[in-house]
């Protein structure tokens, strides 16, 4: 099976990446390629997607991981119903009720006008 996964490339301090074509079972950085569909430098998050080449892929079905997912949806490829796209993450508030505006008011405007 195939998957569309990103291959670190750059030097050492600064990561760009590929967005190669591979075996799935294969590691992403010794296994055999079969295509690079793209690049991203993400200093820049600049993508460059082949927008027909990655389509071929999908329809035969290469799976994208899921920031790849996020790439190619970017880059306005249409991605088959089967892709499942990550839900956006809820972010937690630690210790919610220290925050200044879960604080109860301060009576300031008793004391100017004292």
């Amino acid at each position: 099976m195939l998957a569309i996964r990103l291959q670190r490339v750059g030097r050492k301090g600064y990561p760009v990446y590929r967005l190669a074509v591979q075996e799935s079972q294969r590691h992403p950085s010794s296994g055999r390629v079969v295509a690079y569909v793209g690049s991203y430098n993400p200093h820049t998050k600049d993508a460059n997607v082949q927008v027909e080449l990655a389509q071929k892929y999908l329809d035969n079905g290469a799976q994208p991981t899921p920031r790849v997912v996020k790439l190619l949806a970017d880059a306005g490829v249409k991605l088959p119903n089967w892709v499942k796209t990550a839900a956006p993450k809820a972010k937690a508030i630690r210790n919610a009720e220290k925050l200044r505006k879960n604080q109860p008011k301060e009576e300031v405007a008793e004391e100017s006008a004292e």
